[in-house]
């Protein structure tokens, strides 16, 4: 059948199949932010301080070297030394789990459309909220942030599992054990007094926001402007078609003719960074230790229905964006698939890929752990499989090839490497994870 070339189709040189008109045009918008807050953050997101034993950073798990993740499945904070598959248990602070859900990449992240954040939207920017966004601390949440992606920089160092640390390791972790997480003496009070301690971030924090004492909102506003600013993925090759109708290579045309055409791809992955922001199930398979409180003994996670309580979002993650989707790997809300082709092919028989999967697909750090229990659950199996709502289609090895083609067409490599980089060392003097 004829197909008419997709440069034709998107400048409306002539008619062609609907999905022509659904090409995300639109250029992204991204907030202005002062040269010396994004300077303070770049400090800020390299430096241990932060973490309750000061001995993990957010580069830890979103580092430039794993293009802005971990490049593991489900990483180690707390209790580990080294990056990506590097990373090793500390004999003398065993971590007590993994870290239950894979560590999504950063790009573009500070883009207003961005609002909803974390694999499952429990934070998520409300203007009916008196602190403008919605997070499972409800009333007890700090206001002041200059947006969602600031507020979600507060929660990581809260986790025990990522940065607080194990109970009675440290001040930080006594906070957030004893439910002490905001106002004085709080966990994020405790933080904000080491940066007002450190003569260099003081001196830091007067250029941006004058002398007044350093609260948390003032650090996560600096981190918030330097991921922004740091890490915009605007010019792909997939870009460039948008903007000048300057061709990919043939496979990735033919794929870009297959994401927004037979392959549905965009009914999901919609929009300029491929993602409508919403919660979808996809039976994807579930391993590590889940989703649950300290009290919980369950491995299951039932993403968003953990923040609505409804059963109808039961197993229904965010849909990831996917900028630089190529070097991102391990994929899904657990990285359960360590290589893109085999995420994609996952979309193609959700259920039937969730029946047969191998744990031997994902890429885990050592730790003595039974990361199985949801797979060699049956009724855990067949709760997810009837949760999916994807349905099953049929592609060629040679149109799968090309979907893999288009989805590398979407890397920008100046993004990848980051705008301002790893700095020669913090104001903490703490070492920094290269």
């Amino acid at each position: 059948m004829f197909r008419a070339s997709s440069k034709a189709l998107a400048f409306g040189l002539i008619a062609g199949p609907l999905w022509a008109g659904d090409l995300p045009y639109d250029e992204p918008i991204f907030p202005d932010h002062p040269s010396a807050q994004i300077e303070l953050g770049q400090l800020l997101f390299y430096d241990p301080i932060l973490s309750g034993s000061k001995t993990v950073s957010c580069a830890t798990c979103h580092h430039p070297k794993h293009a802005t993740g971990d490049g593991v499945s489900l990483g180690l904070g707390d209790g580990g030394a080294g990056l990506g598959p590097d990373r090793k248990v500390v004999a003398d602070n065993i971590p007590e789990q993994r870290i239950p859900r894979n560590a999504p990449p950063l790009f573009n992240l500070g883009a207003t459309e961005f609002t909803v954040f974390f694999h499952d939207g429990r934070l998520e920017q409300d203007a009916s909220r008196p602190s403008g966004i919605r997070t499972p601390l409800g009333a007890e949440m700090e206001s002041g942030f200059a947006s969602a992606l600031s507020a979600q920089s507060m929660f990581p160092v809260l986790s025990a599992d990522e940065m607080a640390g194990h109970y009675a390791e440290n001040d930080v972790a006594q906070a957030v054990r004893q439910g002490l997480l905001t106002g004085q003496g709080g966990a994020w009070d405790i933080l904000s007094k080491r940066i007002e301690a450190i003569p260099a971030y003081r001196a830091g924090f007067d250029a941006v926001i004058g002398p007044k004492d350093i609260t948390f909102t003032d650090i996560s506003d600096a981190l918030a402007a330097f991921l922004d600013f740091e890490w915009r993925g605007v010019a792909s090759p997939f870009d460039l078609y948008l903007r000048n109708g300057t061709e990919m290579e043939p496979a990735a045309m033919r794929g870009m003719d297959l994401f927004y055409g037979q392959a549905a791809c965009a009914d999901c992955h919609a929009g300029r960074f491929q993602t409508d922001h919403k919660f979808h199930a996809i039976a994807m398979p579930q391993i590590g230790p889940g989703k649950a409180a300290r009290f919980e003994s369950h491995a299951q996670d039932t993403g968003r229905m953990r923040v609505t309580g409804n059963p109808k979002d039961a197993y229904a993650f965010r849909t990831p964006p996917l900028r630089n989707i190529a070097q991102t790997g391990p994929y899904g809300h657990t990285g359960a698939f360590a290589t893109l082709e085999g995420v994609v092919r996952h979309h193609l028989d959700p259920i039937t890929s969730l029946y047969e999967y191998d744990i031997s697909q994902a890429l885990l750090p050592g730790l003595k752990a039974d990361d199985l229990r949801v797979l060699n659950d049956a009724a855990e199996i067949e709760a997810i499989a009837m949760a999916n709502t994807l349905q099953p289609q049929s592609l060629t090895d040679a149109e799968v090839t090309d979907i893999l083609a288009f989805l590398g067409a979407l890397t920008d490599p100046q993004s990848v490497r980051g705008a301002l980089g790893i700095p020669a060392s913090v104001p903490s003097g703490l070492p920094i994870d290269r």
